[in-house]
């Protein structure tokens, strides 16, 4: 029997020199004879417990029950009983005398007492922590008496440890042996090793021996005295003494006061069975029990259940012992979001206990889990991840977010769901400061310049606002091509007036990225337009940001004219343009009704710029029509006229480096966009305004010819003077000798001249009509106009 025990223990491990574990420092106390120590992985580095037993003979009873104790401990396995990871014995010799010592190495823990004084609980929580643990012991008891047919023998305040996690571990089972009541004619002690157990924890049966009693009682006999003397020890915040303590009873909660009372019965067979203290609903009902309890069933929970216990959780974490939230609940939120078995608002929950975290330890606790949520293709998980996004960003470092949390949220960039598209757009303000320039180039502006032009004009406007934010994130050739194409071809001719205040607010705060050339040419020349729009929060910012543009030139005017070198951009005239752009809106619809969930905010820290939008909408949800006139050439005309056209195919933002703008003639879904619907100016208006809009004088002979080549026969051409990245709709730059046009009629269609839609007619002595529908004469009705070219296709025959 001997050998066999001694093989067991050896088998895992042939001496210390080979155990794969380093030994730390000693707890203060440790059941019976056992001395126990923290340690370490010689692999890994992870935390474990190693317990050690020594004796100078290898007959040592001790020795033999420690053996005991490390066979049983291999071969239980439940969820409250200490896990068994290796165990050795070793022999050494000192002269003449040896010494064996035997090692098991188990899951990291520490002493109840210790971890009780450790964590300091006072009044309820302590009463509801000592349920929580009282509940996972007596499961293990229940377990090993009822399923097991064991008896342990010595369940005390010693033989349970606490795990890192909080939860409570039964362990010693040096006198753990079978119950063998059945067997009649067994005469000696059932028990071998139970002269290890002290007195005061023995019933009164086992002082006297009375193994004919202790056989004929049920298996939970001994082990329901022990659990009776482990609450007195809880709750007395002592060690027994002495048996006669049991009987005060001052610390034991009422709810629990019976059942204590039944456990330590002077008989046996009337000793209350383990399973049925589980069943003392009023004791162990309390909210960390419960909590715990619905965490750890959480499978068998359905969809409705999950979603009301996790939106109420947050409130209830608040409520609970903040030590045991962190090291037990967050645990086990954190393992059931990865796994999929809870809920999207567990997410809210996780995030709001991690932000009592340390930095260090949400970065190791929380983080890990919330980077694998990205890669979820649950809608709801991932909304939830946007909206908080600001709460974990920062956490999170360039390299984790430009390889594993960027190409999962990119994807809902062209996402069907308008929501989903605006929350990932607001979440790059968090997300591109710690993208590389490859994927901020490469990637990011591709989808930005879709969203440029999406269908909602929410997402626009706050398009143009996260380019001015980001900004300074890109290297200066980016900026150069993209940010005035942008702001100005695109941001400044929407039909969405907080769109054009977002642009003109954009260029204010990045006016120290543009030279004077970019500033006197092509920005400029774009907002003054702006000064007379139908909107007057547009025309308010139009006004301050010509004034900051003209004193930015007049500053470098005034220092080359001292002598000083040329310096590009200077001082804002507007100081509020230097923070971070505020987003302007947030007022997109989910499934037809408005959303219950806050926008994102902009950055926790960094001001907020009001005259980004803060007077921009307030019935976003609607798009505001554009009002033309129709009638006179007053001044309503100028007032009341419509923004400029937005861009058309050939706008785009530049040639963005890394192949954006590869294959863009077969690619429309790049950077070759389709223009913005807007509603179409009376030909009337649109002649007033093609006018004021011509960069060129016109000739006051009708006759006078043009030098300018056709537009439809030199696309080429066209395309290799747009290299400056103003597009075809931009204006050239003032020639120095006007050049008449060329206003020779033609049959040329107005698709194919896109200048002769904006060209003054010219004056005639004769009435004749006009087929290409433009001049101030009357409009020719549509069927006459097909009439026409029916006559002249049949007379042409």
């Amino acid at each position: 029997m001997f050998q066999f025990l001694k093989g067991v223990v050896a088998g895992s491990g042939t001496g210390l020199k080979d155990l794969p574990y380093n030994i730390g420092d000693p707890y203060p106390s440790a059941w019976g004879s056992w001395n126990h120590f923290r340690g370490t992985s010689k692999d890994d580095g992870s935390p474990v417990s190693i317990f050690t037993l020594s004796g100078n003979n290898a007959q040592d009873g001790h020795l033999a029950a420690g053996r005991n104790g490390v066979k049983r401990l291999r071969t239980v396995r439940h969820p409250n009983i200490l896990s068994f990871l290796h165990s050795t014995e070793v022999e050494t010799h000192e002269g003449s005398t040896s010494k064996v010592t035997i090692y098991i190495v188990t899951e990291p823990v520490m002493p109840l007492s210790d971890k009780i004084k450790e964590l300091g609980l006072k009044a309820t929580q302590r009463d509801e922590y000592f349920a929580l643990g009282l509940h996972q012991i007596t499961k293990a008891v229940s377990f090993l008496n009822n399923d097991c047919k064991l008896v342990h023998g010595n369940v005390c305040l010693a033989s349970v440890v606490v795990t890192p996690t909080l939860d409570w571990k039964l362990h010693a089972f040096d006198v753990l042996s079978e119950f063998d009541g059945s067997n009649g004619s067994a005469s000696g002690p059932m028990l071998p090793y139970e002269w290890l157990v002290g007195t005061q924890y023995k019933p009164m049966e086992m002082v006297k021996s009375d193994w004919v009693a202790i056989r004929k009682s049920p298996p939970w006999a001994i082990d329901s005295w022990g659990l009776g003397c482990l609450i007195y020890e809880l709750f007395l915040g002592s060690k027994l003494g002495k048996t006669e303590e049991l009987r005060n009873t001052v610390g034991i909660p009422k709810s629990l006061l019976p059942d204590y009372q039944r456990l330590l019965s002077s008989m046996p067979s009337r000793r209350l069975n383990t399973s049925k203290l589980l069943e003392n609903g009023e004791y162990f009902q309390n909210k960390l029990v419960d909590t715990i309890h619905f965490m750890d069933i959480l499978n068998l929970k359905d969809s409705v259940e999950k979603d009301t216990f996790f939106r109420k959780l947050p409130n209830i974490a608040e409520q609970l012992p903040r030590e045991i939230v962190l090291k037990k609940l967050l645990p086990l939120l954190a393992s059931s979001l990865e796994f999929g078995s809870a809920a999207a608002p567990a997410l809210t929950a996780l995030l709001k206990m991690g932000s009592w975290l340390s930095t260090e330890d949400f970065s190791v606790k929380v983080l890990p889990t919330i980077v694998k949520l990205f890669a979820s293709n649950d809608r709801a998980i991932r909304v939830s991840l946007l909206q908080h996004v600001d709460q974990f960003g920062e956490s999170m470092s360039g390299q984790i977010v430009d390889e594993q949390v960027y190409p999962h949220v990119a994807t809902g960039f062209a996402d069907t769901s308008a929501f989903l598209r605006e929350l990932t757009l607001k979440s790059m303000l968090v997300l591109a400061p710690k993208l590389s320039q490859r994927t901020l180039s490469g990637s990011l502006l591709k989808y930005l310049s879709k969203l440029q032009v999406d269908e909602e004009p929410a997402i626009r406007t706050n398009t143009t606002i996260l380019l001015g934010n980001i900004a300074t994130y890109l290297n200066e050739g980016t900026r150069k091509r993209v940010l005035i194409n942008a702001f100005t071809v695109r941001a400044l001719r929407d039909t969405f007036p907080p769109a054009r205040g977002a642009g003109i607010v954009a260029l204010c705060a990045t006016s120290t990225t543009y030279d004077d050339t970019e500033i006197a040419t092509r920005i400029l020349p774009n907002i003054v337009v702006l000064t007379i729009d139908q909107d007057s929060d547009v025309r308010s910012k139009a006004f301050q940001a010509v004034e900051q543009f003209l004193q930015i030139l007049k500053q470098n005017y005034e220092k080359t004219n001292a002598g000083e070198a040329g310096v590009t951009g200077g001082a804002s005239a507007i100081p509020e343009t230097a923070g971070l752009i505020g987003w302007a809106m947030s007022s997109l619809t989910l499934k037809g009704k408005p959303l219950e969930q806050a926008p994102l905010p902009s950055s926790s820290s960094a001001p907020s710029l009001a005259s980004a939008a803060s007077n921009a909408v307030t019935t976003a949800t609607e798009t505001p029509s554009v009002k033309a006139s129709h009638h006179t050439r007053s001044n309503s005309d100028f007032t009341d006229q419509p923004a400029p056209p937005s861009p058309t195919s050939t706008d785009g933002w530049g040639d963005v480096e890394n192949g954006i703008s590869e294959g863009l003639d077969s690619d429309k879904d790049g950077w070759d966009l389709e223009p913005l619907d807007e509603p179409k100016p009376s030909p009337a208006l649109a002649n007033i305004q093609a006018a004021q809009k011509r960069p060129v004088s016109q000739s006051s002979r009708p006759g006078a010819t043009s030098s300018r080549p056709k537009i439809g026969t030199t696309k080429a051409a066209a395309k290799t003077e747009d290299d400056d990245l103003w597009g075809s709709i931009a204006a050239p730059l003032p020639a120095t000798t006007s050049r008449p046009l060329n206003l020779k009629k033609s049959v040329q269609s107005d698709d194919e001249d896109p200048w002769a839609a904006i060209a003054a007619p010219p004056p005639t002595t004769r009435a004749k009509p006009l087929s290409s529908g433009r001049g101030r004469g009357a409009k020719p009705a549509a069927p006459k106009l097909g009439a026409q070219r029916i006559n002249r296709t049949s007379s042409g025959m």
